[in-house]
């Protein structure tokens, strides 16, 4: 009698195991947008009439989102009022005008918008902040860093070792200021002074006119220093010391609203992972430290 071979196990296809990974991606996904809605977390239920709660976090790069809620809940009859929650280092100088010019078209359509500032409101989150009825921090924020930086990496040795040597054909003198590939003239700086200088002084302008101050008072305080909340408050920089809460009280008393308002505001839909992960971490990568591709003017600052 032949011995009985022995039973060959069947071998993992790698298109089935690719297929399987396919079919287990997909579905997480749907998991993330179906139970992501159920996760979030909905509007403070405390009072009936409304004010809308508007974040600011993180560097300010687009303010397309937050130009879009402002405008929305300043059009909305059934909001009473706005809080602004700042807790950012600033950014690029478009955005933040944009979002200052929204919060003015606020007060301009007699609805009362406050600030409240959280760890961190200097630079541009202090210019969109002075746009505000009132500004409120703690005594341990960090806020002013009034002022403008514009820098450029120079990567002329860099290239000389590995050999580029770059080519560049231009139709005007200043069209590459601030290359990579070569140095700066004593020119072209003087150049790009006066554009940081003109942007530097439309941030002065913006603090003369929320704060009450006038230019020269404005100025001496836009070097780029920080300031904690106290100093802030001794300074003229922001109107009172309270947190969220405190905030939230004054801002429906001001609008006329008895007892607690409900605050409302927009949850960022959150999938299955991000709630496992207790926070947005792509949001937050981008946000901190996701370079910018090319140079550009910004109300930021940059702690050494």
């Amino acid at each position: 009698m032949q011995p009985i071979p022995p039973i060959e196990k069947p071998k993992k296809s790698f298109g089935r195991t690719l297929l399987y990974f396919i079919l287990g991606l997909v579905a997480l996904v749907v998991l993330s947008s179906v139970f992501g809605r159920y996760l979030s977390d909905g509007g403070l239920d405390e009072g009936k009439e409304k004010i809308a709660l508007v974040e600011i976090s993180g560097q300010i790069f687009d303010s397309r989102d937050i130009v879009r809620q402002i405008s929305k809940y300043r059009r909305d009859t059934d909001i009473k009022a706005i809080l602004l929650r700042i807790d950012s280092p600033g950014g690029a100088v478009g955005p933040s005008q944009e979002i200052y010019d929204e919060v003015l078209r606020v007060r301009a359509d007699n609805k009362k918008i406050y600030a409240s500032m959280g760890s961190l409101a200097a630079s541009g989150g202090y210019y969109i902040a002075v746009a505000a009825d009132r500004i409120f921090a703690n005594p341990g924020t960090l806020t002013g860093s009034i002022g403008v930086i514009m820098a450029f990496g120079n990567a002329e040795k860099l290239m000389e070792k590995i050999g580029l040597e770059p080519q560049v054909v231009k139709s005007g003198k200043y069209k590459d200021v601030g290359s990579p590939a070569r140095k700066m003239t004593a020119e072209e700086r003087i150049y790009l002074q006066r554009v940081v200088n003109d942007v530097h002084q439309q941030f002065i302008d913006a603090v003369a006119q929320g704060r009450n101050m006038t230019p020269k008072e404005a100025r001496k305080l836009a070097d780029g220093r920080v300031f904690t909340g106290r100093q802030a408050l001794k300074l003229k920089m922001v109107d009172e010391m309270g947190g969220l809460e405190d905030v939230i009280a004054k801002l429906g008393e001001a609008a006329g609203i008895e007892g607690r308002p409900k605050v409302v505001w927009e949850e960022t839909p959150k999938g299955f992972m991000d709630w496992l992960m207790q926070g947005s971490l792509s949001k937050e990568f981008k946000t901190h430290w996701m370079p910018s591709q090319f140079p550009s003017l910004q109300y930021l600052w940059l702690p050494g």
